[in-house]
């Protein structure tokens, strides 16, 4: 299984660098009379709390087994994808909330320099949401892409609050509720992706069947080992970073009970050695009716 480390260094730097964006946001948007560009602070204040969350989730989950969890620790991943992907939803609720307000209370046209901090957040942005999704792909991990999207999210409210000062500062007087009413649009895009991202997650903590590629590839490994006549029942989990799977192993009915059990470890070593992340397997063997 890929280790963890590569997933842990990527949110400990995302934690760091939204820190710094949510400062430089919130103190440009009070400055320069811009809600939007608060709103994007507070939204990266969030990120700061989620990616805790994750790093958490994925420290936690890359803890062996023990008496108490035989399984592992690998739902403490799957919790965590759940609960950035209820947090982006929860944030871009209260954003529109809070831009919808704003629309309907007159206030100042943004200053120019607001759209700087704005090429810089996004440009910022795009790069972590890219690296985290690498690294998120690597590891097969649904916390980590769920964490990505959220910094996505961000890149594109910092994008829509953009759009929205610029037509507020090219407008003139009458279109100081632009950047809100972009955050507002913004807001919609984050609802669809965070909900999007929720289904996965659920269904890691409901212990889903993992895709059918990933069962066409086990049964096809077990089936290399010598002696091995069929594989009937093929139940596979994903925990964490990892698979957990139930095998029932076809064996030539006439065999020992040793002989079928040297063929049992056999399957399960192949596994274990091939590129899928087996965490763990349990095998079962069954005679050949035939």
């Amino acid at each position: 299984m890929q280790s963890v480390e590569s997933g842990l260094v990527a949110v400990g730097s995302a934690i760091a660098i939204n820190l710094v964006l949510a400062l430089v946001k919130i103190a440009a948007g009070v400055l320069g009379n811009s809600y939007a560009l608060i709103a994007d602070g507070i939204e990266s204040t969030t990120d700061v709390f989620s990616s805790l969350v994750v790093w958490s989730g994925l420290r936690i989950s890359s803890k062996p087994p023990d008496q108490n969890h035989p399984y592992g620790h690998g739902k403490a991943e799957s919790l965590a994808g759940v609960f950035v992907s209820v947090f982006i939803v929860g944030t871009a609720t209260l954003i529109a909330i809070l831009s919808v307000r704003e629309i309907l209370t007159p206030h100042h046209t943004p200053a120019w320099y607001t759209l700087l901090v704005l090429v810089l957040v996004i440009l910022t942005k795009k790069t972590l949401y890219r690296r985290m999704l690498r690294v998120g792909k690597v590891l097969e991990s649904s916390a980590l892409r769920s964490d990505a999207w959220h910094h996505r999210s961000d890149a594109l409210t910092s994008l829509a609050a953009f759009v929205g000062i610029s037509i507020a500062l090219i407008g003139g007087p009458g279109y100081e509720a632009a950047d809100d009413w972009a955050a507002l649009f913004a807001c919609g895009i984050i609802l669809v992706n965070g909900f999007r991202l929720l289904r996965p997650a659920l269904d890691e903590v409901m212990d889903a069947a993992a895709p059918g590629e990933v069962e066409s590839q086990v049964r096809s490994y077990a089936t290399e080992v010598e002696g091995v006549v069929a594989i009937e029942k093929c139940r596979i989990r994903k925990s964490g970073l990892g698979l957990l799977m139930d095998i029932h192993v076809v064996v030539d009915g006439e065999m020992s009970v040793y002989e079928g059990h040297q063929i049992g470890h056999a399957v399960k070593a192949r596994l274990l050695k091939s590129p899928l992340p087996v965490s763990d397997v349990v095998i079962h063997i069954e005679p050949d009716a035939l």
